[in-house]
C-alpha cells in the first residue's frame, strides 16, 4: 500500500533554508567578518537563573531540569535551590576573578522571588537577560497567540530593560520572534543555526540570534552525557581555540555556552570552571563579551 501524496507534503520547505527567518549564507560563501577591535572570535557566556516549581505540567513537556520523581521531588526541587542560594554566588565570584562578565538570562517569577540575587548580578555589571515567566511556562505551537504575548508581556513587565532573550527550555512558537520584536526584544539566545549571529526576519523588524551551544552546555554534558568537568572545561576551551585559529580562512565567529548554577556551581566542579574562565580570559585573539556586546561588535564590523 502506497502512502498518499500529502504525507510527504511540508509547507514549510523551501530553497536552503526549511523556513522564511533567515537566508540561504552558507559558511564557504560568503565574506569574512573582521571585528574593529582586532578580536578574531567571541565567546559570551550564559547563566540561566531559573524557578522549577514543585509541580510542573507535563504539557508540551517538561523543561530538562525539571523535577523527575512523584510529587513532592524535594529532592531535585531542592538542588535547584541550592544553585540559586549557593552555586550561583561561586559562578559570580569566579566570573569576578577571571575579569569576564556573562548574560544571567532570569525568568520573571525568580527575579520576583530572589531580588538580592538580581541585585547582586547588577552590581557586579552583568547584563540581564529574559529568559520567560518560569520553567513551566514554555513556549510552543498548542498556545494562542494572545497566550504567547501575555507570557511575553508578564515577563517583560518584570525585567523592562532587558534588550536580550532566551526562551523556558529554548523551546519555541512559529510567531515567538515575531512577539518578541514586538515586545522590543533585539536579541534571541534560541537559535544555533550558524557561528555567528544570524539576522532573524520578524513582521516588526529583524531580530538577531545569537548561537548558544547545546553541545557545550554543562547540563548537557556533565548531566545528559556524564562527562567529568575537566573534559567539559576542555571542550569549551577547545572549541574557542579553534575558532580563533579558523580566523584566517573564515574571519570571526562567535559561540555562547552556558553554566548552570547546581551543576557547575557544585563544589567539587568550581576548580574546573575557574581554569575554564582563566583560559578564556588570557587565549590570544579572544574577547569575552556579553550578548549584546558580541551582536554590537558584529554588527559593527569591517565591511
Amino acid at each position: 500500500m502506497s502512502l498518499p501524496d500529502s504525507y510527504l507534503d511540508y509547507p514549510h520547505r523551501t530553497y536552503g533554508m526549511d523556513n522564511g527567518r533567515y537566508g540561504w549564507d552558507p559558511a564557504d560563501r560568503r565574506e569574512p567578518a573582521i571585528l574593529t577591535s582586532g578580536a578574531k572570535a567571541m565567546a559570551f557566556i550564559v547563566v540561566p537563573i531559573e524557578f522549577f516549581p514543585l509541580d510542573p505540567p507535563d504539557k508540551p513537556f517538561r523543561h530538562p531540569g525539571a523535577m523527575k520523581t512523584p510529587y513532592p521531588d524535594l529532592r531535585h526541587y531542592t538542588t535547584r535551590d541550592y544553585g540559586n542560594r549557593v552555586g550561583v554566588f561561586r559562578i559570580l565570584r569566579a566570573l569576578s576573578e577571571a575579569g569576564l562578565q556573562a548574560t544571567f538570562v532570569v525568568n520573571a517569577d525568580a527575579a520576583e522571588r530572589y531580588p538580592p540575587l538580581i541585585e547582586a548580578i547588577r552590581w557586579a555589571g552583568h547584563e540581564i537577560a529574559a529568559h520567560g515567566v518560569s520553567t513551566a511556562h514554555l513556549h510552543h505551537d498548542g498556545l494562542s497567540e494572545s497566550e504567547e504575548r501575555e507570557l511575553i508581556a508578564r515577563c517583560r513587565a518584570t525585567l523592562p530593560d532587558s534588550k536580550s532573550w532566551m526562551s523556558p527550555a529554548r523551546n519555541e512558537s512559529y510567531r515567538t520572534p515575531d512577539l518578541l520584536a514586538e515586545a522590543g526584544f533585539d536579541i534571541c539566545l534560541d537559535w544555533e543555526a550558524d557561528q555567528r549571529p544570524i539576522e532573524l526576519e520578524t513582521d516588526r523588524g529583524t531580530l538577531t540570534a545569537l548561537p548558544v551551544m547545546n553541545e557545550l552546555s554543562d547540563f548537557k554534558l556533565m548531566i545528559d552525557n556524564r562527562q567529568q568537568a575537566d573534559a567539559w572545561a576542555d571542550q569549551v576551551i577547545e572549541a574557542a581555540a579553534f575558532q580563533v585559529a579558523e580566523h584566517e580562512r573564515s574571519g570571526a565567529q562567535c559561540f555562547g555556552f552556558t553554566l548552570t548554577s547546581y551543576i557547575v556551581g557544585q563544589p567539587f566542579r568550581i576548580s574546573a570552571l575557574k581554569r575554564l574562565l582563566t583560559s578564556l580570559a588570557g587565549m590570544p585573539g579572544l574577547e569575552v563579551a556579553t550578548a549584546a556586546n558580541v551582536a554590537r561588535a558584529f554588527k559593527e564590523r569591517h565591511a
